[in-house]
């Protein structure tokens, strides 16, 4: 028995043989996730990141206590001692069959809990290349027992948020004058500096530009006449609000004949020589909307017209009798130049005692722009002759048909004067923790022409809150892997004039350490549909966010499931290009950082009071009867929730896949045109493999981060470096930024651009001579279309070439 006793002592006192529960083990995932710890002691309250490594729990079993099985022993060898009982006998028999049968049990337990905590986990696995959809798991450790997953960052967050008071911040800021350079603005700028040095940020500072600015001349305002016969100036046709115009605009005076052509698009001015009535030398009458103020003037300049006025059509805004609809005596204003920033200091920043080349931008007019009300255009279209207007062409102004024209002659006087304006853009900063020098960045335009209540004050009412919501979170324990950068932007009316001096100002550092751009202008114009202006890289997280945000206007669903309802394709009903007249835009097309910009629309109905006198808070109300709070409030867990996820998963959520679908669905436009070029001995062959090449490079990194140990910060900020700069890989780097600042090949301007090459191959369809190698000024080039092509495949093959990494893994064979 003594015997017995000593063998189940040593049992006893090894741990390795005696089978262990389920909790005294603790399971966790080979891939590691980063969780918050609460910290007791001095800094009890706080929460500290730790590292769970998996592969702790998967060590074996691989050694056993000193442990002896004899075997029985020659008679005589030794005293006989009594037998064991059987019981005990067979305990020891089975004691190897209990240690493989433990080790079985433990093994299992493993494989089950790993296979279950991997598939949780949001900065893990797969969610960087398909962003993962499971946000809402819960783990077993929650808030209060110390550690922080994305569901308690996602409870915190919207904790916060919803302790704001948007809708007041919306109201009072729609109350001030802030136009920029004015008195009121710099009231304002003071007030949301103090507003953001209150909060728990680590960086707030403001920069200063001194750009050019064109305002209306109160001595000596435009003005519009009637023109006889004889060319003598007649009657004055009153502009309602001197105040209303077209900063940019040509200054001088112009007189011709009246041509109605709708939206001034191309395709309306081409259907309109179509139809007998040449644009050249004559003055537009064009509609508000479709596409900018800019675009419209370009192109009637491209035309040969003389000039343009521009007003807002009652039939293309809602008619709605419950909604308030804009007053026939009210002009719209808008900027003409096609650009952004300062054009009178194109690709440099406008910071002060700078040394400028003499030199405007090519994007300004050289013919005069000006708006007029509804009033005052159906008193010139009620003069028109002519062929009667296409159907899709007439409006609610008259009781009649709208003719194209020509009619009675008009003379255009714009007496604009530049002035030198000092604008200030103002920055918050919440330093991340691993990744400092890496910056998400979301802004909003803080000025406005007017009450800009939906145009800049509820962006700058949710970048507010925003702040606000981030520094509480900072204050309980949150610290973001990047950096959260906030910005609110000076001289957004005049084309995104603050934005982009700062893009130029720090051009080189920016497409380093920017990561994406998230806008806030333009949030709320209606809450019927929603869209994204974005770039494609962002679509699939998009998505993913849109799952976890409830809609404002139909109870019981997420705004994905509000989108769906309408059309399953979601991508089609949501996602939109990126407009040059967003902030958004220069941060993509000029910088190379992917952006979005989020808009609630009205059903097929544009906002009225855009860009007018009438954008006030009580309007933008009326049209969302009641629902304002609601819709801004989904807006900023959209935008908050976004800059969560790029902000703090270990691996960034860019879909870095999606462009090779991007490039696929121009090709099948190109395609269109490959019958043509065969019988010229063209070829878009090139295009063709370097696409496959980039599809083949960014399958290569998919693989690369799937099978890679993710708890290697030195491989994580490796691809992350390669995901964050796919965007920039897509400006061509054969074009000069000063005299091309639009590089991006597919959302950019300029001969280098994709549609540009396009444009350039419709011409095979319309050259006059159609033979091989035929050549004018205005048709198909063959020089030109082979630089072209070059320009496009060889930035394309350079985005392919940089996303599979180092240069010995790059094969540049056709």
């Amino acid at each position: 028995m003594e015997r017995l006793w000593g063998l189940f002592q040593r049992a006893a006192s090894c741990p390795n043989l005696m089978p262990t529960s389920p909790a005294q083990q603790q399971l966790s995932p080979r891939s590691s996730q980063t969780v918050y710890q609460r910290v007791e002691g001095p800094r009890k309250g706080h929460l500290e990141e730790e590292e769970e490594d998996g592969e702790e729990g998967a060590e074996t079993l691989a050694h056993f206590c000193p442990m002896e099985l004899r075997g029985p022993e020659p008679l005589g060898s030794r005293p006989r001692q009594p037998n064991l009982i059987p019981w005990a006998a067979a305990g020891r028999r089975a004691a190897p069959y209990l240690v493989l049968t433990a080790l079985l049990i433990f093994t299992g337990a493993f494989l089950l809990g790993y296979v279950a905590f991997r598939g949780s986990c949001q900065a893990c696995g797969d969610s960087v290349l398909v962003v993962s959809e499971d946000v809402n798991y819960e783990p077993d450790l929650d808030f209060h027992q110390g550690r922080l997953y994305w569901s308690d960052l996602q409870a915190m967050f919207l904790q916060f948020l919803g302790e704001g008071r948007l809708e007041d911040t919306i109201r009072q800021t729609s109350l001030r004058e802030r136009v920029a350079g004015s008195a009121g603005m710099a009231a304002l700028t003071q007030d949301i500096r103090a507003a953001l040095s209150r909060q728990k940020l680590d960086h707030v500072w403001t920069d200063t530009h001194y750009v050019g600015l064109q305002f209306p001349d109160p001595a000596h305002p435009n003005t519009l006449h009637w023109v006889d016969e004889a060319g003598k100036v007649g009657e004055q046709l009153p502009l309602e609000d001197p105040d209303v115009y077209c900063p940019y605009s040509a200054i001088g005076n112009v007189t011709g004949e009246l041509v109605y052509a709708h939206y001034g698009r191309p395709e309306d001015l081409q259907d309109l020589r179509a139809r007998g009535v040449d644009p050249v030398g004559r003055l537009l009458l064009v509609r508000v909307g479709v596409i900018s103020f800019a675009q419209k003037v370009t192109n009637a300049q491209d035309f040969g017209a003389q000039g343009v006025l521009i007003y807002p059509e009652p039939a293309d805004f809602s008619q709605d009798p419950p909604k308030p609809s804009l007053s026939s005596q009210q002009a719209v204003y808008g900027h003409v130049h096609l650009g952004t920033g300062d054009p009178y200091t194109p690709g440099f920043p406008s910071f002060n005692q700078t040394q400028f080349p003499p030199v405007a931008s090519s994007g300004l007019p050289s013919i005069p722009a000006q708006p007029i009300s509804a009033d005052i255009a159906s008193r010139l279209l009620r003069k028109l002759k002519g062929p009667v207007a296409p159907q899709e062409w007439q409006g609610s102004l008259l009781g009649s048909p709208y003719h194209l024209g020509p009619g009675p002659r008009l003379r255009l006087v714009v007496n604009n004067h530049r002035t030198s304006t000092p604008i200030n853009n103002i920055f918050g900063c919440i330093e991340g923790r691993s990744e400092p020098d890496h910056y998400v960045v979301i802004g909003a335009q803080r000025d406005a022409w007017g009450p800009g209540a939906a145009k800049s004050a509820v962006g700058t009412a949710i970048l507010l809150e925003l702040v606000r919501t981030f520094s509480s979170m900072v204050s309980n324990g949150f610290r973001p892997r990047r950096s959260l950068l906030f910005i609110s932007w000076d001289g957004g009316d005049f084309g995104s004039v603050g934005s982009t001096e700062w893009l130029e100002g720090y051009l080189s550092v920016l497409h380093l350490k920017a990561v994406v751009y998230v806008s806030l202008d333009n949030a709320v114009l209606g809450d019927d549909k929603f869209h994204a202006k974005t770039s494609p890289l962002l679509t699939s997280l998009i998505e993913s966010v849109l799952k976890q945000v409830d809609s404002p206007n139909h109870s019981g669903q997420t705004l994905y499931e509000q989108v769906v309802f309408t059309n399953p394709s979601w991508d089609a009903e949501v996602i939109r290009p990126l407009p040059m007249d967003s902030s958004a835009y220069s941060f993509t097309a000029f910088v190379g950082v992917p952006a979005v910009e989020f808009s609630f629309m009205e059903d097929d109905q544009a906002y009225p009071f855009l860009h007018t006198k009438e954008d006030t808070y009580e309007n933008l109300h009326k049209v969302l009867q009641g629902r304002l709070p609601a819709v801004a409030q989904a807006v900023a867990q959209l935008a908050g929730q976004l800059l969560i996820r790029l902000s703090h998963d270990r691996l960034l959520p860019l879909d870095f896949g999606r462009y090779g679908d991007v490039v696929l669905r121009h090709i099948g436009n190109l395609n269109e045109f490959s019958g043509d070029l065969k019988a010229r001995g063209l070829t878009l062959q090139w295009v063709y493999s370097a696409r496959g090449d980039y599809i083949r490079a960014a399958e290569k990194l998919r693989q690369e981060i799937y099978s890679s140990e993710e708890r290697d910060e030195r491989l994580t900020r490796m691809y992350n470096v390669r995901i964050m700069r796919v965007e920039f890989y897509f400006l061509s780097q054969y074009v000069s930024p000063a005299d091309s600042p639009f590089r991006h090949i597919f959302m950019g301007r300029g001969d280098h651009t994709l549609g540009a090459l396009l444009d350039h191959l419709r011409l095979l369809r319309s050259n006059s001579s159609g033979t091989p190698g035929a050549t004018s000024s205005t048709g198909f080039q063959e020089s030109r279309f082979r630089r072209q092509l070059a320009l496009l495949t060889w930035t394309l093959q350079g985005a392919a070439n940089a996303l599979s990494g180092d240069v010995w893994n790059i094969d540049n064979n056709f």
